[in-house]
Formats: structure tokens, sequence, C-alpha cells
């Protein structure tokens, strides 16, 4: 058992070494700044993504930061610490992470929110408290979509956004000020970065001019 635990630490050591080496390999190849250290009180700077308030013992690594088609970007992995009690009443640490890529707009956006459905939206939605709906079925069953300006969140999400966004792996966005914040709900290997930033690219181009107003 103790030789399996080794070579389990070992392998882990292995792919995180490997996954770190290809993010750094993938910030030189975009002219991007790339820092793996852990960065405490980084989800500060986001304080409206409440997503990176939550649990204890919260940092950011493998950071990657620039410009991605003029736009300025941030991409990072995430961790915080949830804790259980089981039944015999032991403490239980829970380790979260997950990968974030935030997008500055160039015109101002309005807060609204785009994830996919879960099964309690569903149960809320049986007792009157539903989010909108879309021309397309399809999209509306798939995604949640709350807005505080309702107008603007039916401007911004054309049927082409709608397509685009049923093609699309499940990710969760975030608009708030100047700034799209995609999720992804694990770590994403680094082959995927460059889909999480061109998913917020295409989001962005997408909106239209008339709805890009304060």
């Amino acid at each position: 058992m103790i030789v399996g635990i080794i070579l389990l630490g070992i392998y882990s050591y292995k792919k995180e070494k490997e996954r770190r080496d290809s993010l750094r390999a993938f910030a030189q190849q975009h002219g991007l700044f790339f820092d793996s250290e852990k960065v405490r009180g980084f989800g500060d700077r986001y304080s409206h993504l409440n997503f990176l308030q939550t649990g204890s013992n919260r940092y950011a690594y493998n950071i990657l930061a620039g410009k991605w088609h003029a736009r300025e970007m941030t991409v990072f992995d995430y961790h915080y610490e949830t804790h259980s009690t089981d039944s015999k009443g032991h403490r239980q640490t829970h380790h979260h992470h997950f990968s974030v890529a935030v997008v500055e707009s160039e015109f101002p956006l309005r807060e609204m929110t785009i994830r996919p459905e879960g099964i309690f939206d569903k149960m809320k939605a049986a007792f009157g408290w539903d989010d909108l709906d879309f021309e397309s079925a399809e999209f509306s069953k798939r995604f949640h979509v709350s807005a505080s300006d309702r107008r603007w969140a039916y401007d911004v999400i054309t049927p082409r956004t709608m397509e685009f966004l049923l093609r699309c792996p499940n990710r969760e966005l975030y608009f708030e000020g100047r700034l799209l914040a995609v999720r992804s709900d694990n770590r994403l290997d680094p082959d995927e970065v460059d889909g999480l930033l061109n998913m917020a690219k295409t989001l962005l181009d997408g909106v239209p001019e008339f709805a890009r107003g304060a």
C-alpha cells in the first residue's frame, strides 16, 4: 500500500509538471505572461464573481495574462476548500479546482449569467421562479439565464449566439461591467485554453452594435 501511494504521488507530480510545462509553452507561443505560483487574494480583484469568494484556502495558480485578439485577458486555475464531518465525527477536507478565463470588453456590459440548467433550477421553475426563456426551446432547456436587464439579455443572446452556445462545451458565463468571465467546472487541459478564450471572443464579437451602449 505504501509503495502504491508513493507511485501515485510520483505519477501525479509528473502529470502536473507536464500540464504546467504545456501551459508555459502556450504562453510563450502567444506572447503571454505565465506564473505557476499560488497567488492568494487573487479573487478579490473580481469581487462580483461569487464563486471566487467561496470556501477557505483560496488561491489562483497557473496564471496566464496578456492580450487575446487585442483584448486584455487573464486565465487561471483556482482552488478553494470546503469541509464536512462524516458519521464518526471526523472532519474531512474537500478540494475544489477549476479554470476561469476573464476577458475585458471594449464596451460596457450589463449584469447577466448564462449557465447550464441544473436540477434545482427545474425544481424552482415548478414553483414559478423561472429564468429567461428564448425562442429556441433547446437553448431554454439547456441553459439557465438571469439578467438585471431582461431586454439587454434578449438583445445580446441572438439566434446565432444560441446556436453557438449549443455547440460549445458546458461553461458558466458571467457578464458585468467590462468583463466577461467564462468558468469551466474543472481544470482545463492546456489544449482547451484557446477554446475558452475564443468562446469569450465570439460572444463579445456577437453583441449587436445597438446593445453596446452604457
